[in-house]
């Protein structure tokens, strides 16, 4: 079960959050619930590949403009982890 809540934050930082959200393919909400989930030091469950989206981080990445497919192949990867 989740529990909602209401955050305040400055034009700028609300502006940013939502372009970096974007750039992640999530919405606002899903950005801030991994922020906050880092910062308290939960992993992501086993097998979850959206930590594949973080990889666009470093600026030179095409991450971004392939993400899909390189989302297609992790999760291709870890069903075939599975099956064996």
């Amino acid at each position: 079960m989740v529990q909602r809540t209401q955050i305040t934050l400055q034009p700028e930082q609300h502006r940013r959050a939502r372009r970096r959200a974007a750039e992640l393919g999530v919405s606002l909400a899903e950005y801030v619930r991994g922020l906050v989930a880092r910062d308290l030091g939960e992993g992501r469950a086993a097998g979850d590949v959206s930590s594949i989206l973080d990889l666009g981080d470093t600026g030179g990445s095409d991450v971004r403009h392939l993400k899909d497919q390189y989302l297609a192949e992790a999760i291709d990867r870890v069903r075939s982890h599975r099956n064996r």
